[in-house]
């Protein structure tokens, strides 16, 4: 089914964007002098609202939920499993990301650089592991809901040919 397919392909995606600020981007940006980090990060953050990412970002649920519907007939466990791969990335990927992320993000973004590096280096203390822990909790929410995508789309061709 090709819902399916594309339930797969945006979890996926939102997946991959979650977990390599997790397994790079944030470890570098903690190695780098903290004026720079501060100054990448602000940089990255303003870049990020673009049509490449916003169908990951926003589109994730609605083809997860669509998924759902259409393979209700099909399969009521597959249907779950996307249904449920839903309200997880909703819950523990969207909305987390909206309410503390976002608003992380925004605060930094009005910071001046200071050019005192000592300064600096309290100022993204006081934002890295914060924003890491959260960002953790986002990608382990969108992995599951790449897995129930999954578990969803063998379900669907499981019980198709049955």
């Amino acid at each position: 089914m090709v819902f399916a397919l594309l339930s797969l392909l945006f979890s996926g995606a939102i997946f991959g964007f979650f977990y390599a600020w997790v397994s790079s981007t944030m470890w570098g940006l903690d190695a780098a002098d903290p004026q720079v980090a501060i100054a990448a990060m602000q940089a990255m953050n303003a870049s990020v609202r673009n049509a490449v990412f916003a169908p990951a970002f926003f589109g994730t649920p609605l083809v997860l939920l669509v998924t759902a519907l259409a393979s209700r007939r099909a399969s009521g466990a597959a249907a779950l499993a996307f249904a449920a791969a839903a309200v997880v990335y909703t819950l523990g990927g969207l909305i987390l990301t909206l309410a503390v992320n976002v608003p992380m993000n925004e605060a930094l973004a009005q910071v001046t650089i200071p050019q005192d590096r000592a300064e600096a280096a309290a100022i993204w203390a006081d934002y890295s592991p914060r924003w890491q822990v959260w960002n953790q909790v986002r990608t382990v929410a969108s992995g599951l809901a790449l897995l129930l995508a999954g578990w969803g789309t063998w379900r669907l061709g499981r019980d198709s040919r049955g």
